[in-house]
């Protein structure tokens, strides 16, 4: 529960911590038809390589064994609909995202890609899963964590909702640290994607709390920390691009 005069961070602004989600929301009502289009022209396709980086990791069993993913923020079932090519017969997503209009664009690919038995959309929250204790094999988050406003808290739900011999997977934004591609990366980021945002979807703001959200997630380290709080043991992390994303995983052993 919230408590009286607590704030976060929505992007570079302090918000009331309750005020959060609802902002957040509004942003990816803003951008969710042209959400993926936008990936692709901020990262020039990088986002493709680093979600196939995911899935290899995640590595689903090409076997009819039961197989079920739980894949949060991800309404656009992009990590969902990759999973469900790298894996066999027994394979089955849950995407669960608190925006309805990114579930709605997820649903329309699924039916394009003739995947609806197999990839199923919720709206939930990721700080209040509606699933049972020890109910997936494995809980997916890309690009989505940093969003989330008690972040700790959907650490907890994800270590509540898998099962024992579990894998916990983030793929998230993370701290440039190579020198000159760090001043570049700022560059782009402050000064080509909000303007981008503005000729694609129309919405320049969306866009520069995107960036300026990247900038207050913690550091790799310091994530990781949570992730072992929150009870995942095994804790790693690898970045990607000279830092510009991490892999952070985690086992419920």
């Amino acid at each position: 529960m919230d408590r009286p005069g607590e704030t976060t961070h929505f992007g570079f602004k302090d918000v009331p911590l309750g005020d959060k989600q609802t902002l957040v929301n509004d942003v990816f009502h803003s951008v969710a038809s042209r959400y993926d289009l936008m990936n692709d022209l901020m990262s020039g396709g990088l986002h493709r390589v680093w979600k196939d980086i995911m899935i290899n990791a995640l590595d689903p069993p090409r076997s009819d064994r039961p197989f079920a993913l739980l894949d949060v923020a991800g309404g656009t079932g992009d990590i969902s609909f990759r999973a469900a090519k790298a894996a066999g017969p027994g394979f089955h997503a849950t995407v669960c995202d608190i925006n309805s209009d990114m579930l709605a664009v997820g649903r329309e690919r699924a039916a394009k890609r003739h995947l609806e038995t197999q990839v199923d959309f919720v709206e939930g929250n990721a700080e209040s899963l509606g699933f049972a204790d020890r109910s997936f094999d494995a809980y997916t988050i890309a690009f989505g964590i940093r969003n989330v406003p008690q972040i700790n808290l959907a650490l907890r739900e994800a270590y509540r909702v898998l099962r024992p011999g579990s894998r916990f997977l983030c793929l998230e934004f993370s701290t440039v640290e190579m020198p000159g591609l760090d001043k570049l990366y700022d560059l782009f980021s402050f000064k080509v994607i909000p303007p981008l945002g503005r000729m694609v979807t129309g919405d320049a703001e969306s866009y520069q709390y995107l960036v300026e959200s990247i900038r207050k997630f913690p550091k790799p380290a310091a994530f990781a920390d949570m992730i072992r709080e929150a009870g995942f043991s095994r804790v790693s992390w690898q970045t990607l691009s000279g830092g510009i994303v991490a892999l952070h995983s985690g086992w419920r052993l």
